[in-house]
């Protein structure tokens, strides 16, 4: 069954404040009942709103499953920490936490899972999760080139190929470590990661541009 956002409809605004509620319980429902018991009705009662008010907003338990997760990684940030290394994994610290969570672990997991039978539901996890979070390359690649630690890109076109590339390497490996391998993704293990990360930055061929470009 291909899921959908719901369309445009008139009437009163949507509430910021029943957002936040609904986006909560839903993560707590996640945690407590896991992904095959959360129905839209305990989300609803637990949040404090009509079942009704949940369909206006989204139009199913994937979609809002999705969200909610989402608003989970709009908390990362990143870090300035004086040097690409450290800002590297003050960020994928934060990513590996936010893993860690049981509402985002069996959250993530299920919606990956639903995804492969479910285009729609797939571009969701890409323009709310994936789309969102890569802003961190961005930010981090123009304040290494700021600092002098890398190079500006010269080709707009290949800066954001590679852009989509780090992301890429970044998101997979602590995603596999944290939730595939159920390893931590502890200090010693991001310092390692971020070192191998650094190589392939600053190894690159200066043809294909160097660095983050």
């Amino acid at each position: 069954m291909q899921s959908s956002t719901p369309a445009g409809r008139t009437g009163r605004p949507r509430s910021a404040a029943a957002d936040t509620a609904i986006l909560a319980a839903t993560r707590a429902a996640l945690v407590d009942l896991g992904w095959s018991k959360l129905t839209l009705g305990d989300v609803a009662t637990r949040a404090g709103v009509a079942k009704t008010t949940l369909y206006r907003r989204w139009a199913g338990k994937n979609e809002l499953v999705v969200d909610a997760v989402a608003e989970l990684f709009d908390e990362l940030e990143l870090p300035d920490r004086g040097c690409l290394a450290a800002d590297i994994e003050g960020v994928v610290l934060q990513f590996a936490a936010i893993l860690a969570r049981p509402e985002a672990k069996s959250g993530l997991m299920a919606v990956v899972a639903e995804s492969t039978r479910d285009d729609a539901l797939r571009e969701r996890i890409r323009a709310s999760i994936v789309d969102r979070q890569k802003r961190l390359v961005l930010e981090g690649r123009a304040r290494a080139q700021a600092r002098g630690e890398l190079p500006a890109e010269e080709d707009p076109a290949e800066a954001v190929r590679t852009a989509d590339l780090i992301f890429d390497v970044v998101a997979g490996a602590v995603v596999h470590r944290t939730l595939v391998s159920a390893e931590p993704a502890d200090g010693v293990w991001v310092r390692d990661f971020t070192q191998v990360l650094l190589w392939g930055l600053t190894s690159r061929p200066a043809e294909s541009g160097g660095g983050w470009a």
